[in-house]
């Protein structure tokens, strides 16, 4: 099975497009989950402070033979620790077992609590120190995004958002990659589907490719150059999900996807969560 394509950020560092995501998984079943995905052959591990997962996430770092720079981990600032980040950055890394974090996100801007700005200041200067190498954000919107940018002069290289075919986001999309911030999509199967893997044109195209529903939205994601983070506990859906390197959709299939649009969001508002 092929090795996922690697996205080149604006800071120069490297990210593998596709990766697992580990949201609501426990500790217990993440040391399974890593060990599956590292054997079909991800390379890049997205978890949270706030999953309260990263000792699992350690532990099956720990255990894998692999050396640490052939692997890619994203951990993120939680919200109530956007006054402390360099508290809250040593916490995680105790918790992975690691030195350095590949990738660390600002979890959510919370605009009503005003910390964000100063929080991206604690961040670029932990990037300075070398206890991350990439530092970027989640769920910011464009006003969030030109903030952080004016106030400081660093952009993030990721944005990572709700991403999915019900829910496309093309206009935040076109304003990252005009400022080279790379789009990340969580949720990017819409929570198992969400009426997606029912959609006409997905199962057309499984038909067509000989692939699963999910497997076809995977490849939407990632034709449109952005980095996607399926996640999954189960083993056969770990391997499933990684399987989608020996097609690719064509342009006019491609464009279909946007008559999936209509704007529905199945995570929190940005502009109102945390508040």
């Amino acid at each position: 099975m092929a090795n996922a394509d690697i996205i080149k950020l604006h800071d120069g560092n490297l990210m593998p497009q596709l990766g697992l995501g580990v949201w609501q998984a426990s500790n217990e079943q993440v040391v399974g989950a890593i060990t599956k995905a590292l054997e079909v052959g991800y390379r890049s591990i997205d978890t949270a402070a706030a999953y309260h997962n990263e000792e699992g996430v350690g532990r099956a770092l720990k255990q894998s033979a692999l050396p640490r720079d052939a692997l890619f981990i994203t951990t993120k600032l939680w919200n109530d620790d956007q006054q402390h980040p360099a508290d809250a950055l040593q916490r995680s890394l105790e918790k992975l077992g690691l030195d350095y974090v590949d990738l660390w996100l600002m979890h959510w801007p919370v605009p009503a609590k005003a910390h964000y700005v100063d929080a991206w200041k604690g961040m670029i200067a932990l990037q300075q120190q070398g206890l991350v190498k990439s530092i970027g954000v989640c769920n910011f919107n464009i006003d969030h995004l030109q903030k952080i940018m004016d106030e400081t002069g660093v952009r993030p290289v990721i944005n990572q958002i709700e991403l999915h075919p019900y829910l496309q986001q093309r206009q935040l999309q076109v304003w990252n990659a005009t400022h080279q911030i790379q789009t990340e999509s969580w949720s990017p199967l819409a929570r198992a589907g969400e009426g997606i893997f029912e959609q006409k044109l997905i199962h057309r195209l499984a038909e067509k490719y000989r692939k699963t529903p999910a497997q076809i939205v995977i490849r939407w994601h990632l034709d449109n150059g952005l980095v996607v983070i399926p996640k999954s506990v189960t083993p056969a859906r770990i391997e499933e999900n990684f399987n989608v390197w020996d097609f690719r959709l064509d342009k006019e299939e491609l464009a279909l996807f946007a008559g999936l649009d209509c704007g529905k969001r199945l995570g929190p508002d940005p502009e109102r969560f945390g508040a």
